[in-house]
């Protein structure tokens, strides 16, 4: 298995320039972030050079602070556009080879078939662009308790979205934590998709800590989708429990 560190929410001990290091020094050779936008993307570059890290992920800009994206907008259809061109412009600069799209919140008063229409056109729009540049785009379901006016809160939301696009380049980006806190069914939901899942994050559930301080079987499931096929990457999307480079001692007893 391929495991990757989420520098959003692991190391923020130091700077975040300075998290690639520490990702490097803790045993890992592959990142993601959230989002670059902030940063200069030639320094964060240079480091994924000089600690030989791979960066597999990070997001489309959305916006506001605190903000959950507009990809199911009507009114920001070419806000959405333009976005997807930024994202694909910096993916090129850090060699990474996917984007993951938060949709947005539902929009009271406008009908849920027309943010759903919306959101079908705007990813497939935006799967024929990254697909140019050999760019894997996400879209991803956030559970009710932490997103309660999420547009995705359900995988069988997100596949059905993913059906109905129907371009090789969209594909679902599975978090453990999310999906545990919004439907359960891990194992059987990630083994019957596989082949729409492009990416795995993983926190543990209730608290999002670091994976064996809450309730789910990670040697269980990670053994079960290793089996199953699955080759892509598994990222830690967690807040530890004390240092983060204290919280990795998981790795050696979930690996089946």
């Amino acid at each position: 298995m391929k495991f990757a560190v989420n520098l959003s929410m692991l190391f923020t001990e130091v700077p975040f320039l300075a998290r690639f290091e520490q990702a490097r020094r803790a045993g890992f050779d592959a990142v993601e972030f959230w989002y670059p936008y902030r940063e200069d993307a030639g320094l964060i570059a240079a480091e994924l050079d000089a600690y030989r890290l791979t960066l597999v992920l990070f997001n489309l800009d959305i916006g506001t602070k605190g903000g959950r994206g507009y990809a199911a907008d009507p009114a920001q259809r070419e806000r959405f556009r333009a976005t997807t061109a930024q994202g694909i412009e910096i993916a090129r600069q850090l060699g990474c080879a996917r984007l993951n799209v938060l949709v947005g919140n539902v929009i009271p008063g406008v009908p849920r078939e027309e943010q759903d229409r919306t959101l079908i056109e705007n990813l497939r729009t935006a799967a024929v662009e990254v697909a140019r540049a050999g760019i894997i785009l996400h879209i991803e379901a956030l559970n009710r308790y932490d997103a309660p006016e999420y547009f995705l809160r359900s995988s069988a939301q997100a596949l059905a979205i993913i059906r109905a696009v129907s371009h090789p380049a969209l594909k679902f980006q599975y978090d453990v934590y999310h999906m545990q806190r919004g439907e359960g069914n891990l194992t059987g939901t990630l083994v019957s998709n596989l082949e729409m899942i492009g990416h795995i994050q993983i926190a543990d559930a209730p608290d999002r800590g670091q994976p064996g301080t809450g309730e789910i079987n990670f040697r269980y499931l990670l053994g079960r989708i290793a089996r199953a096929g699955y080759r892509g990457y598994i990222s830690a999307e967690y807040q530890p429990a004390g240092p983060s480079a204290e919280s990795f001692g998981w790795l050696q007893e979930v690996l089946p």
